[in-house]
């Protein structure tokens, strides 16, 4: 799996004009199943996630985790960050999973979000998203696990 995690002020995901998922200071994640994923490659990206130390501490310096902070998570499906961009002008998914398994990961995501931390939103899988976030920093990281 791989995601592009965001460190935030504010993000907020909406679907036909109806705002599904909104956090303050946390962390918006894009999250793209690849075709060899497992759910054990789930639980070890949302274990990153949670414990990647990207907030400041007293001392300014990125070593504190979103647990920590007890900041928001706002976990969002997009499919295009497995697309192979090496050649030519043309992004190739033949490394994305296919949608029926993209749907079964990021479900068990979602529902072992829920159960493991307490202050988590969800993009809708598949759907045309609208997603407005204020980067605190920038910072940003690509986390991927090994498939």
């Amino acid at each position: 799996m791989i995601t592009i995690i965001q460190r935030v002020t504010s993000a907020k995901v909406t679907v036909n004009n109806i705002d599904i998922g909104a956090i303050e200071t946390g962390i918006m994640a894009l999250v793209a199943v690849e075709k060899n994923d497992t759910e054990k490659d789930a639980e070890r990206l949302l274990e990153r996630i949670l414990n990647y130390r990207i907030f400041a501490d007293a001392d300014d310096k990125m070593n504190l985790s979103l647990r920590t902070i007890n900041g928001g998570l706002l976990l969002i499906p997009q499919f295009t960050l497995a697309a192979d961009t090496q050649k030519g002008n043309r992004p190739s998914f033949i490394s994305a999973a296919t949608p029926e398994k993209g749907l079964v990961l990021f479900t068990y995501l979602q529902n072992l979000a829920l159960k493991t931390y307490e202050n988590v939103q969800f993009g809708e899988f598949g759907a045309d998203m609208q997603v407005s976030l204020v980067n605190n920093g920038p910072v940003t990281f690509t986390l991927r696990t090994a498939s």
